[in-house]
């Protein structure tokens, strides 16, 4: 006889019903009385934001040289900032599209505010290929094939033009999946709105909704759509970035395993985002029963596992340069690990690594507190990995006449916590406007909504 069952979480608490559900879930949208706490963040993301902007505006006036990019590494905290905020936005689509097609209930609560993470990220991300052209005003149409009078065309041999098509065909069907799941919720608060004008504004994108067995059976039909054409993005989106370093010649770049390497760490990172805003937002809008130990448990398993793969694609990088006998493969992992930068090497293997294995433990990983300081832990140490990507690689080239070591300016920094604040001002913006878990799918996991058999 077994010492002591297995204890599992439920999706959703005890007690509710279809309309505790939709009053609890509704009432954060249609309250009159915004909570202090609300304003309060959202007035040091929006100070945040305001860095982002003056940041911007003194670079379109004095140009990428306030960057501290040079002749090595003239690639910095632009690209560093664009491939890390891609990677954040993966979570979303992967917990919305593929778990959806797997049937996995467990993604019911946290798929809508992680499909709305990752809009938010992929417009932080998009903001520096961009920005890194110096006169975007001058050139960044030209990133987009339309017939014009002067016949120029993108240099489709470019992966940075390639990143243009994936990243835009990403953003496009993951905002048409996100509004299509809303559709159902906007009518609801357009239904329960007391307010005229909100009550318009909620209606307009509603787009006519009124739960009619037709209605349903089309809003079926295209969820599950964009379901399938969001499922290969989530591997194409980050393989397509990861040709930008893996058809260079660059030691360190030239690797085969950075596609998989790079989609693995993209859904690492992504949980680890997902985990950083759930676990606030829970506890300050009393969303245990709906955000439960079930969800936070699993998507630590899912971050456990992502991180295996992070860690093989550590060591086969530096056994393949080990392994090929190339003196200048080797010079870069040595360099990477005892070099100048040595130090974000090891912070990063400590950060994606040792930490996170901490998880194996079941205490660890069904403690909120603990799992909050480990996904801001894991979300440095994504950073740090393309850090060290970038730049070590660069700033040791094949020629010892121009190496140069590179650090980021206040302006590089100010730029890439001005996006944060971007990315939090929208957040805070999504959670006051809009619901951030899907009312009519919770409604699907109370008793009454379930067959008999699984109630036994």
């Amino acid at each position: 006889m077994a010492s002591q069952d297995r204890v599992v979480h439920p999706v959703i608490g005890p007690g509710h019903t279809f309309a505790s559900v939709t009053d609890k879930i509704s009432s954060i949208v249609l309250t009159t009385k915004t909570p202090i706490g609300w304003f309060v963040g959202f007035g040091i993301a929006f100070s945040l934001f305001m860095v982002f902007l003056a940041t911007v505006s003194y670079l379109l006036v004095k140009g990428v040289g306030i960057w501290g990019v040079n002749v090595p590494v003239g690639w910095g905290f632009d690209i560093i900032n664009f491939v890390w905020w891609i990677g954040i936005g993966h979570a979303g689509t992967l917990i919305s599209a593929i778990l959806l097609l797997l049937r996995q209930q467990w993604r019911t609560s946290i798929n809508r505010f992680a499909e709305a993470m990752t809009l938010f990220a992929v417009a932080c991300a998009g903001m520096y290929p961009i920005l890194h052209m110096g006169r975007p005003w001058v050139g960044a149409y030209w990133l987009m094939p339309y017939p014009n009078t002067m016949g120029l065309w993108p240099n489709f041999k470019s992966p940075l033009v390639w990143d243009v098509f994936a990243v835009s065909t990403y953003a496009t069907v993951s905002l048409l999946f996100w509004y299509v799941g809303l559709i159902p919720d906007l009518a609801t608060l357009r239904d329960r709105a007391a307010n005229r004008t909100v009550k318009i504004v909620y209606g307009f994108f509603a787009v006519g909704w009124r739960g009619s067995a037709r209605h349903w059976a089309n809003y079926e039909m295209a969820y599950l759509i964009l379901a399938a054409l969001s499922t290969p993005l989530v591997l194409s989106v980050h393989t397509v970035v990861s040709f930008d370093f893996a058809v260079g010649v660059i030691p360190g770049w030239h690797a085969t395993i950075f596609p998989p390497y790079f989609v693995a760490g993209a859904i690492y990172a992504g949980f680890a985002m997902v985990l950083t805003l759930a676990i606030p937002l829970r506890k300050a809008y009393g969303l245990e029963d709906f955000i439960t130990l079930r969800h936070i448990e699993n998507m630590a398993k899912v971050m456990l596992a992502t991180s295996l793969i992070v860690a093989y694609g550590y060591l086969m990088e530096a056994f393949m340069a080990w392994y090929s006998g190339n003196s200048y493969e080797r010079f870069m992992m040595w360099n990477r690990m005892a070099g100048p930068y040595g130090w974000s090497y090891w912070a990063l293997i400590f950060c994606n690594v040792i930490v996170i294995n901490t998880l194996w433990i079941k205490a660890l990983r069904t403690n909120v507190v603990y799992l909050f300081f480990i996904s801001l832990v894991v979300s440095v140490g994504m950073w740090l990995e393309r850090f060290v990507i970038i730049v070590t690689s660069l700033h040791r080239d094949f020629l010892p006449s121009s190496w140069g070591n590179y650090r980021g300016t206040i302006f590089d920094w100010s730029m890439f916590i001005g996006t944060i604040g971007l990315f939090l001002t929208l957040f805070f913006l999504f959670i006051r406007f809009l619901p951030t878990i899907s009312i009519f799918e919770m409604r699907t996991l109370v008793p009454a909504a379930q067959p008999a058999e699984d109630k036994q």
